[in-house]
């Protein structure tokens, strides 16, 4: 009886922790096959851009049109390929890594080293423009100094890590390495002005003046199945809400690329032209997009000829200074403050256009 009773329990018990093994396992094999056939996909996606081009549309091949709509073919799949692909694995990290925890994280350390951690930290964040105000008061809340807090909030939007990775699969290393140490260097230095300049005051009053109502959320003990499926579900949102820019971006690029001359791209956006960075940053700032709707246009304008130091000073602009942060930021900081961080970032982004100019 007593073995008899022993081996039901035993066998309820596998019979119990079955499913989710057998899920788990099942969701592994379908993305083991997907990740298979994404690669193959990846590999032959210009050869099949062409045929539909030049064979199935019957396109002249040099033509402009033909240029035109090879562009928006291939680089419509290749993005979003990559960016599916991207944000599945962010997904994934963002279940282990909280607000709450990054507060956590910040909290109690020297000025030079809480703005270097914040700027790092801000990098591996999932958070958008979007979440700067329940972001910000917490942090304030949480006793965490001023400069350190602008540091991981300018990083986090400014180093995009889809536009990280993009420019990485796109370009190499050197182009994404320039990237990120740029945008590390401006969240660094900007939280350290701000820092030291004391401009506790630029914060509206009712930010300080909320209780602390916050509790800490433990960090979720999720199974990995669920992780995957929150990754699953992060395509699912972010792409949906972003689609429409990263069309249009390529759309953009796609007639920048057939009918904008070359010399009138190296013209404006060249290095002999000293006001091409400081016009870029300017026209980056009332753009609104991502830095996945944004990577087409820089690919094209790199293509046409245009500096990377000026290309990349656009791109910086529209991701980490765009109007929507602005109005977003206005809830919470007086326009003083707001001031000085868009006139220390623009400035840092100027900085940084010259300077990779002036190197490649």
């Amino acid at each position: 009886m007593k073995n008899t009773t022993c081996s039901c329990k035993s066998d309820e018990t596998a019979s119990s922790s079955s499913p989710p093994n057998q899920s788990l396992r099942k969701q592994i094999t379908w993305i083991s096959i997907i990740l298979v056939g994404w690669i193959l996909l990846y590999l032959y996606l210009e050869k099949i851009a062409r045929w539909i081009t030049y064979d199935l549309l019957s396109m002249q091949e040099g033509s402009k049109l033909g240029e035109s709509v090879l562009f928006f073919l291939y680089d419509t799949p290749k993005i979003f390929m990559l960016l599916v692909l991207i944000i599945f694995v962010i997904g994934i990290i963002r279940t282990y890594l909280t607000p709450e925890k990054t507060r956590d994280i910040l909290h109690g350390k020297s000025l030079w080293i809480g703005n270097m951690i914040g700027s790092l930290l801000g990098i591996v964040s999932p958070f958008c423009t979007c979440s700067t105000v329940p972001l910000f008061i917490g942090f304030v809340k949480g006793g965490i100094p001023l400069g350190v807090t602008f540091s991981f909030l300018i990083s986090s939007p400014l180093i995009d890590e889809t536009a990280l990775v993009l420019l990485f699969g796109l370009f190499g290393w050197k182009v994404a390495g320039l990237y990120l140490l740029s945008g590390l260097v401006i969240s660094f230095i900007t939280g350290i002005i701000i820092g030291k300049l004391h401009l506790e005051n630029g914060v509206q009053d009712w930010v300080y003046e909320i209780k602390e109502t916050e509790k800490q959320s433990q960090e979720k003990h999720l199974a990995f199945s669920d992780r995957i499926a929150f990754g699953l579900h992060e395509i699912k949102t972010i792409v949906g809400k972003v689609w429409p820019y990263i069309v249009g971006g390529i759309a953009v690029g796609a007639l920048i690329h057939g009918y904008v001359p070359t010399d009138l791209m190296a013209g404006i956006m060249g290095k002999k032209a000293w006001w091409s960075i400081p016009l870029a940053v300017l026209i980056g700032v009332p753009v609104y997009s991502n830095g996945a709707g944004i990577i087409p246009i820089f690919t094209v304008l790199l293509e046409k000829g245009a500096s990377i130091g000026t290309v990349l000073a656009f791109m910086m602009a529209v991701i980490g200074l765009s109007l929507p942060e602005v109005i977003i930021l206005k809830n919470i900081l007086k326009w003083k403050l707001i001031g000085v961080f868009i006139g220390i970032v623009a400035l840092g982004i100027i900085i940084v256009g010259y300077l990779f100019n002036a190197l490649i």
